[in-house]
Order: structure tokens, then sequence, then C-alpha cells
């Protein structure tokens, strides 16, 4: 197949600029079109003829680094355009996550430094080792440690600032694509392509390329429904929690047959699974088709430690290991919690509103 087209087609005009080098490989894309159905992407991409910044904002946020078309390129290296539209995408993700972050400047450390994760951690375990030898606790089970009240004034704020960060970011993010009315077709749908990881599964839904090269594999998808699912679970076990202390005036401890244990020790077992699934496929996968830096690798294994911690403290309640296991358990939900807007975990926020304004598109 040839391209009958004008396109910029050297990639050394564009190197240093992700928005740039995306939109000379989308063009190129679109005027090849021979992976018109391998996900959201592509059909997306052959509704424009004209790129501007923001369309490429929204194509990388809808890209989730299946990474099928790389293999089915004929336009990727030796070849002198050197397409490799997974990276090219993803550095263009990656710089909006960066530039639309509230306030700016975190982003750009806790994206690309293992290092700055590792150290907020670390940070973290030693906020809460320090108000739990200092803050007397008021009740049984970990309220004995911390107390209800204190853990609410820490925790609340904590959730809460997440959520501004992340509603500035996203509403910014809905201006620079051209976001406009969201219908209730376009909501439903676009939390129906989530719920599914529709985007994982393939033009046919057998699978994508992202561990196996040219070999298709529902791996990937199956490891982020259980991360998803599994955080999903934890959020709800909080959130029945809290129902039961302030409406049913029922607090902690719960028993295991309780609604808030049997959600958390559920999520807490797929968070876990979902984790280590994610660090496992990251070692076969191709790391020259995918963003530089390590920060969004050691946000995953934060993630898994959430969850880790959370289900061994639970085993070992009651123990004189309780009070240190308390104290790493909440500091890295603390740190998981603040770092949210600025860390990896933050593409799901975004991913999830690409996926509504490409519906909104259709």
């Amino acid at each position: 197949m040839s391209l009958d087209v004008t396109l910029q087609t050297d990639p050394d005009v564009v190197l240093d600029d992700p928005i740039a080098e995306a939109r000379r490989q989308v063009e190129i894309c679109n005027a090849c079109r021979y992976c018109e159905g391998f996900c959201s992407v592509f059909p997306a991409i052959t509704r424009q003829k004209v790129f501007a910044d923001g369309d490429i904002t929204q194509l990388a946020n809808l890209c989730h680094n299946c990474r099928g078309c790389y293999y089915a390129c004929q336009y990727t290296e030796p070849h002198d355009w050197a397409l490799n539209l997974p990276r090219a995408l993803g550095e263009a993700r990656v710089d909006s996550w960066e530039r639309l972050a509230w306030p700016g400047g975190l982003a750009t450390v806790f994206q690309r430094q293992a290092r700055a994760v590792a150290a907020a951690l670390v940070v973290g375990f030693a906020v809460m080792f320090a108000l739990i030898a200092m803050l007397p606790g008021d009740g049984e089970g970990f309220y004995a440690y911390l107390s209800h009240g204190a853990t609410v004034a820490i925790f609340l704020p904590a959730f809460l600032f997440p959520l501004v960060s992340l509603s500035v970011s996203i509403r910014r993010y809905w201006v620079e694509v051209g976001g406009s009315r969201v219908t209730w077709a376009a909501l439903s749908g676009a939390v129906k392509d989530a719920a599914t990881m529709r985007n994982l599964g393939g033009g046919q839904g057998q699978g994508c390329n992202f561990e196996k090269e040219e070999r298709y594999s529902n791996g990937r998808r199956h490891v982020h429904q259980a991360v998803m699912y599994g955080f999903l679970l934890c959020f709800a076990s909080t959130s029945s929690a809290t129902v039961l202390h302030y409406v049913f005036d029922s607090p902690a401890p719960y028993g295991f047959w309780s609604l808030p244990k049997l959600l958390g020790v559920s999520g807490g077992l797929l968070l876990v699974a979902g984790c280590l699934g994610l660090v496992m496929l990251k070692r076969k996968a191709d790391p020259n088709l995918g963003v530089a830096g390590q920060g969004g690798a050691a946000f995953v294994w934060l993630l898994g430690l959430v969850g880790l911690s959370g289900l061994l403290l639970y085993a070992v309640r009651g123990t004189g290991l309780t009070g240190p296991l308390l104290a790493l358990h909440l500091g890295a939900v603390l740190t998981f919690f603040l770092l949210t807007p600025y860390s990896k975990m933050a593409h799901g926020f975004y991913r999830f509103t690409a996926l509504v304004k490409d519906r909104v598109g259709r």
C-alpha cells in the first residue's frame, strides 16, 4: 500500500514535541486506515481531517496502549516514517496529564520518577507512625490505636483534596478537547466501555498484543478489570462502614460476615492479584512501545501495597503486629490518596472522560 498524500513524515522534525509527533503519526494513520477496526482510536481518527492540539490530546487519552496497531503497521522502523503510535500517543497522554494537573508541577515529578513515589510513601509511613504514637485511641479494634475522630480529621481532607484537584484537571481537559453537552446515552455507553474494558479486547474481542507481540491475549484486560473492580470493592467497603457508623450507629470493628469486611477482603484480593498481574505483564512488554520513566510502575506497587497491607492488617488483628501494620497501611492509603491526581491513577479519570467525549462525538 502506498500513500499518495502530502504528509509531514520526517520524525526528526517533531521529535521533541509530543503533540506534534503524535499528530505526524496520526495523519499518516488517517491516510492509511489499515487499522480502522482495532479500537476506538482509529474510528475517531477517520472522523477528522485536520488535528488540532485538543484532538491529539483526546486521541492520546482514548488510546489504551494495546499495541495491536504497531504490530500490524507497515510503516514502523526500519521504514523512514518510523511509526510507533503507541509510544507517540503515550507521550502525548502523559504530557496532557502533566499540563492539565492542578496545582501544576507535581504530576511531572510523580508521573516519571519512581523515587518520588517511594519518597512520598516513606513520608506517609513516618506521618502515620508519629500520629499513632502521639494521638490516643478511644475505642475497640483499630480505634484503640487511632481514634475515630483523628482518623476522620486526617483522611477526610486527604480524600476531598484529590477530588477537587481532579475536578479542575478534568474540566481543563474537557475544554481543551472541545467537549460539549453530555447525553445520557453517551454517559451510559462510556460506563459500559470502561466496565468491560472494550478497548483492550481488540477489534473482535480477541485481546491485545501488549505482552505477546503478534499473538493476541486478554491477559491485560483481565488484570485491569481485577484492579478496577478490586478498588471499587474497597471503596464500597469504606462507604458501607461509614453508613453503618453514622446512619445505624454501628461503629467498627465488624465481623468477617459483615458487609464492610466481605467487600474489603474480596476487593483487597482482587487488587493485589491485579497489581501483581500488571507487574508481570509489564516485564513481558516491549519498553520501546511505552512511555519512558518508572513513575507508573511505582504507583502500581503502591496500589498493590494498599491492598496487601489491608489484608495483612485484618489477618493479624488482636496481636502485637496490629499497631505497626496499621501505621503502614494507613501511610500507604494516605500516600495513595494524595498522589492520585499526579500519578498513574489519574489516567482512569482522563480515560473515562475521553470515552465520554468519544461517545458524544459519534
